[in-house]
């Protein structure tokens, strides 16, 4: 196997500040042609929070846990941190890379998933600032995708088993469990994957992370719902919107929800003001009970899972994995993604 020198966090990035709010927000969107007024209505989400997003404290607490991790099992490796569309920059974090003498690192990236947004894109990221970084950047190796990772299936089971103990004792028995994820153009999902795996990867990989969850918890039934889109309204994107979906399950006589958001590994802001604040107000609203489970980035699990990834490519070690939907990334079957993969019919939306 390849020997390797470090490790790099790559996520999505938020301001920290209120000025940063529509310069980040300029930053997600460039070359998109989104109107300023568009940004100023999502600005508010962020102001909401005094211009804060919680992500890069969460990143910072995820490194943490991962060299700390680390150097309990033994992989002398420094994690590095770099974003797409704040600072960190990736192109910052390579440079560092390169300056500390790097010469090959992995890169967990914090979505899970397939398609163009939830990796395509992460792998445009890696080769933006490698070419930033010049001819002796470091080589850099996306690990592979784990949305069924045994780690992280049980750290969402344990989160929604205590969300559930968060609601009135009458109301626990019959609560409907609801999966959500980011949601992303119907094109989008088309094309996420290898044209040979037939398209709508991404959508498979959330529906088979929902089943085994749900499978984990005892739920024998669950939905699988959406979030978070934006873009024009005359783009049809993935639904149910999870905010329409709790006016259907209340019209249909349910009396309460856990709401999981299973495309997350954070609670950063498209979880605390999609479903903190606006599903939980439309819940209050509708009489229905509401829980929200955490997700699995806080848990030690998951900087276990972390470090566990990087053994498949230290050591060769067989992906482990619950589920049946194909995968890609490095490390499984001795391949990096699969050619013209999950290639974009237009830009998409973000998805962390």
């Amino acid at each position: 196997m390849p020997e390797y020198d470090a490790v790099l966090l790559l996520s999505f990035g938020g301001p920290e500040r209120p000025e940063d709010v529509i310069p980040f927000l300029e930053n997600v969107t460039r070359g998109r042609g989104v109107p300023t007024e568009r940004l100023e209505e999502v600005a508010v989400h962020y102001l909401h929070f005094g211009g804060v997003s919680p992500i890069n404290a969460l990143n910072l607490d995820i490194i943490d846990a991962v060299q700390e991790r680390l150097l309990a099992d033994g992989i002398d490796l420094p994690v590095y941190f770099g974003n797409r569309n704040w600072h960190p920059m990736a192109e910052d974090a390579v440079a560092q890379m390169m300056a500390d003498g790097v010469e090959r690192a992995l890169v967990f990236p914090t979505s899970a998933w397939g398609g163009y947004s939830g990796c395509r894109q992460y792998h445009e990221d890696i080769s933006r600032a490698r070419e930033a970084a010049g001819p002796h950047a470091p080589a850099l190796v996306k690990l592979r995708q784990y949305f069924d990772h045994p780690l992280m299936i049980a750290a969402f089971a344990d989160a929604i088993e205590a969300s559930r103990a968060t609601l009135p004792e009458a109301r626990r028995a019959g609560v409907r469990l609801v999966f959500t994820a980011h949601s992303v153009p119907l094109s989008a999902d088309a094309n996420a994957g290898p044209p040979a795996d037939g398209g709508h990867l991404y959508s498979r990989q959330v529906a088979e992370t929902a089943r085994l969850c749900a499978a984990a918890t005892g739920f024998d039934e669950h939905d699988v719902v959406w979030q978070s889109r934006s873009g024009p309204p005359q783009v049809p994107w993935l639904e149910p919107d999870i905010c329409d979906h709790l006016d259907a399950l209340a019209a249909a006589g349910e009396q309460a929800v856990i709401v999981c958001p299973i495309g997350f590994v954070s609670d950063h802001l498209e979880v605390v003001w999609d479903l903190d604040t606006e599903a939980r107000e439309k819940a209050q609203n509708l009489g229905l009970g509401y829980a929200r489970a955490l997700t699995p980035g806080t848990d030690s699990r998951f900087a276990e899972m972390v470090v566990a990834l990087v053994r498949e490519q230290l050591d060769g070690a067989a992906p482990a994995r619950l589920g049946s939907e194909p995968l890609y990334g490095a490390g499984v079957n001795g391949s990096l993604c699969a050619v013209d993969c999950c290639a974009p019919a237009r830009r998409t939306g973000a998805q962390n």
